[in-house]
């Protein structure tokens, strides 16, 4: 039996090593293989005790074969995903058995890890799993970088292994890791760990949405088919299906996009079957999807329906009818994780004289974030630009988000804060049936936000609250408009006139609508047309400068200390 192993086996050298030591060993112990020497030395089977039995199955053990990984059945490389990376997991441990009352291992309780299993193939393993398991990343490194396993003992590498154990020969590596994460933390590993650019060279950034056009609907299609037939669940008829390509969009926020978030998808289809069970429908329809959009957005906008209650009352102060000066519906967005609505936001405009510029209530009260600073300060960019190239602006304007008691940051409202602005230099009132979302440039044009659905219906169902009257809108950037995938209800508000929506591109055009006046255009001699909004705000702060100098005379105004503004105005350094 050895001889023809032997020569099966003549090209694997440490394959013929091992035999040849396999039969010297039996031969040394030959004793154990016969039955006349097991009946000497031995008693009956009957009187052996279970210790002794024990020990006589153990001898054997030496003589098998552990064979960690089978790939016999297997068909091309093997593909391993690695849900729970732990170090053993991955590498492979080394098991200990009880014995009189000592912890005794040998090779038969060596296991493979993922990394054995996938040796030739690919490896999947999600990074935040990896770098939360002690070792496991490390090891992983020295895996790749050697281009061998060797399985170790955790227990020695923590200095508290019980007892001797193997050290198996390591194993020439091959494979290919896939790790997945996010792109924070590729950047993290990529600047933090200089052999991470080394060993993982291939990134590969998947998109979360992807073009709607007639292929990729058709792939939407497929994924519904095959959720249902794997799930049991009922087919979806085509408005149904046509329904949940219109949801596809509406989490990509783009008409021209659709989302690739699947698990949301299919979760939606789920509860729709559920609908279409408890009416005994063969058929998902539409009606289904639609209850399971709105039993979705039941379950989580408490917060919102708190709020719109409060509005309801006059708790929150919000104007959806008449005109103010100075005074604008701002959109602000507030995400809940699942549930993101749309609040309207009172913004207010305050002026007098001073060289202090726009003061942000909300920064100087720490509650304004860096973005929405940067807002401001554009802000006074527009202004110098517009109306300060032959004077300075000798303003002090406060701006300030009432009854806003947390963090404000983003952008989105600075459009809105200069409306407010030009609102209450020109002394002319905005209408308060109208809300603005849109960010601008110091060149007065607005720019696209995020968010642009959330804000429109809950400006909708705040004037619904307030009692919806016909003429009240959104005013949205021009740019936004591709953006659009609103609920039916403001559509079908929409299609009938009992609600607006104005797609602007400039601060000239919001602040015509908002104020019924014409902005007006720079002549060549550098003035605005009489009359015009631009006009007005033009001449108040040349009176309002005119004012200034009167007050401390032909010198500029000393540079003021933050608190004494009233101070300096009451001991000007100069008289008229």
């Amino acid at each position: 039996l050895m001889n023809s192993l032997t020569s099966r086996y003549q090209d694997l050298p440490k394959v013929l090593q091992h035999l040849n030591e396999v039969r010297d060993d039996i031969l040394e112990n030959a004793e154990v293989f016969t039955e006349g020497g097991a009946a000497e030395e031995k008693p009956d089977e009957e009187q052996r005790n279970p210790v002794e039995s024990k020990l006589s199955d153990h001898a054997f053990r030496r003589y098998e074969v552990n064979v960690i990984v089978d790939n016999s059945e297997l068909k091309g490389a093997p593909v391993i995903a690695e849900d729970n990376p732990t170090a053993t997991n991955l590498l492979g441990k080394i098991e200990y058995e009880s014995r009189f009352g000592a912890l005794v291992t040998d090779f038969t309780l060596i296991k493979a890890g993922s990394l054995h299993r996938a040796n030739g193939g690919f490896l999947v393993v999600g990074v935040d799993e990896l770098l939360k398991n002690q070792f496991s990343y490390d090891g992983l490194k020295r895996a790749l970088q050697s281009a061998s396993l060797q399985l170790e003992d955790m227990g020695q590498r923590l200095g508290g292994a019980p007892t001797k154990t193997p050290v198996p020969e390591p194993i020439p590596l091959s494979v290919k890791i896939i790790l997945v994460g996010d792109h924070e933390t590729y950047q993290a590993l990529y600047v933090l760990d200089p052999d991470f650019s080394i060993l993982f060279k291939v990134k590969a950034h998947f998109d979360d949405s992807i073009e709607r056009n007639d292929k990729n609907q058709k792939t939407y299609g497929s994924f519904v088919h095959s959720l249902c037939e794997r799930e049991g669940l009922g087919h979806l008829d085509a408005p149904a299906l046509a329904r949940i390509v219109e949801y596809g969009s509406r989490l990509a926020e783009d008409q021209t996009k659709l989302s690739t978030k699947f698990p949301q998808i299919a979760d939606l289809i789920r509860e729709a079957n559920f609908y279409a069970s408890q009416e005994g429908s063969k058929l998902v329809r539409e009606v289904h999807i639609k209850k399971a959009l709105d039993e979705k957005i039941y379950r989580s906008n408490l917060l919102n329906e708190k709020v719109k209650e409060m509005i309801q009352r006059g708790i929150i102060l919000i104007d959806t009818s008449g005109s103010k000066v100075g005074q604008v519906n701002g959109l602000s967005v507030i995400g809940l994780g699942d549930f993101d609505f749309g609040q309207p936001s009172r913004i207010t405009a305050s002026l007098g004289l001073g060289r202090r510029g726009i003061i942000d209530i909300e920064r100087e009260s720490k509650l304004g974030g860096q973005i929405h600073t940067k807002g401001v300060l554009i802000i006074s960019g527009y202004l110098e630009n517009k109306y300060a190239r032959e004077k300075p602006l000798s303003l002090s304007c406060r701006l300030v988000f009432e009854q806003s008691y947390g963090s404000v940051d983003g952008d989105s409202a600075s459009s809105t804060e200069l409306y407010a602005i030009l609102s209450a230099l020109a002394e002319l009132p905005i209408k308060q049936n109208l809300a603005v979302t849109g960010s601008v440039n110091q060149e007065g044009e607005v720019q696209a936000i995020g968010g642009v659905n959330e804000k429109i219906e809950g400006f909708y169902q705040t004037c619904k609250v307030k009692g919806l009257k016909g003429d009240e809108g959104v005013i949205i950037p021009k740019s936004n408009t591709q953006h659009l995938m609103l609920n039916e209800d403001v559509v079908d508000a929409v299609r009938k006139g009992r609600f607006h929506i104005y797609p602007v591109g400039t601060i000239d055009e919001g602040i015509e609508i908002l104020t019924g006046v014409k902005a007006g255009q720079l002549k060549k001699d550098g003035t605005y047309e009489p009359g015009t909004v631009h006009y007005r705000v033009n001449k108040r702060l040349a009176e309002m400068t005119q004012s200034m100098a009167r007050l401390v005379g032909s010198a500029r105004f000393a540079d003021e200390t933050r608190p004494s503004e009233i101070g300096a105005l009451a001991h000007p350094s100069s008289k008229p």
